[in-house]
């Protein structure tokens, strides 16, 4: 297929993908139902109802059918390794969401995933575009591509906390890099991208605004979602290296640093927690409340405001980052990290002077009542 006819065809791989989800989680919700299979709330659940938690299920079927159908298989040299990986990731998600996995398997899967699709797909990282003038081996850049393929797929399933924000989490990261590649004419990242983002506005209309029919992604989802974005990412850092850049139309020096503004809240939320983890003594695999969605629903925030806040935010790096694209990999990778700490502690201290607000208006109360 031509370019052009590519780009007629890809809303109608991203209606397709739409419909396929929208039709089937009414039958994954009944089989639910029936089974019990649900997501019981505890003291870390932000619901107090019982929610089935297949919808990554719908979603894994409309982006593999749609994905299937309208890519070029000839084209993209990691689709024979993209599938089977993808295969394993949900493998490890729809068993921890109808049973429970244990964290070192889940994280044994991953790994198995990214080696597949880096040790036999080939899909790596070869280039830090001027870091420091450093330049990773084969062996370094394999290591290097596999932790950052975990980071991000455990960052998307860590912010999967609240209704809505990561399938809009990820139509912002997915869109955002299948957009470069759209003014670039190479249209197989965006046919992927129109999969898996009407799977996910499908999904989102369950997931936020229906009552009866409310669904999860549940494990399933967010893994294969963080899967799909860390493979984009990656092959977004390669595919604007600076030995490739004469084939673009558009080029940029530090594709790393735009990267990393584009999937701002997963890696900061991600680093956030560890880090506050640690410094508490605990280990930074320890679930807990201290989410940046947790503090903003403590100031009372509903979780479509929080996902619609958050999304916003993330647009606005992502605008940054590609209008100072040229700025060089150090500074942008500086600035972008810095920022992106500075907004995500905002809730935590807003939160900090409201207790502290709501702390002197009771000593006050006390001592009128004396």
């Amino acid at each position: 297929m031509n370019g052009y006819t590519i780009q007629l065809l890809m809303p109608f791989a991203s209606f397709l993908s739409f419909m396929m989800v929208f039709l089937s989680i009414p039958t994954i919700l009944r089989v639910a139902h029936s089974k019990s299979l649900f997501d019981e709330p505890n003291k870390r659940s932000v619901h107090r109802m019982r929610i089935p938690t297949l919808g990554g299920l719908a979603i894994f079927i409309g982006f593999l059918f749609t994905y299937s159908l309208f890519v070029d298989w000839f084209e993209f040299i990691e689709i024979p390794f993209l599938i089977p990986a993808l295969l394993i990731i949900f493998g490890i998600g729809i068993k921890d969401d109808i049973l429970v996995t244990a964290p070192m398997v889940k994280l044994g899967g991953q790994l198995i995933a990214a080696i597949i699709i880096v040790g036999l797909g080939g899909l790596q990282i070869t280039d830090f575009h001027g870091f420091f003038g450093l330049q990773p081996d084969p062996f370094w850049g394999t290591i290097l591509t596999i932790v950052g393929m975990v980071f991000i797929i455990n960052g998307f399933n860590l912010i999967d906390g609240i209704d809505g924000l990561a399938a809009i989490t990820g139509i912002v990261t997915t869109v955002s890099f299948s957009a470069w590649y759209f003014i670039n004419n190479e249209f197989h990242i965006p046919t992927l991208a129109a999969a898996l983002v009407g799977g996910l506005l499908a999904f989102a209309y369950y997931n936020i605004f229906s009552k009866r029919q409310k669904i999860f992604m549940g494990d399933t989802g967010s893994l294969i979602l963080g899967f799909l974005v860390a493979v984009v990412a990656i092959h977004f850092s390669e595919f604007n290296r600076p030995d490739n850049q004469y084939k673009l139309l558009y080029t940029m020096n530090s594709a790393p640093a735009v990267a990393i503004a584009i999937l701002i809240v997963p890696i900061i939320d991600t680093l956030r927690v560890f880090m506050l983890r640690v410094s508490q003594g605990n280990s930074p695999f320890m679930a807990d409340k201290n989410h940046i969605h947790h503090r903003m629903l403590a100031l009372g925030f509903s979780h479509l405001q929080i996902s619609l806040i958050i999304g916003g935010i993330n647009i606005a790096f992502v605008i940054l980052a590609f209008s100072l694209r040229n700025l060089g990999m150090i500074k942008l990778t500086i600035l972008i990290l810095s920022l992106g700490f500075a907004v995500a502690y905002l809730p935590s201290i807003a939160l900090y002077r409201k207790r502290r607000h709501f702390i002197r208006r009771l000593r006050k109360i006390r001592k009128v009542s004396k």
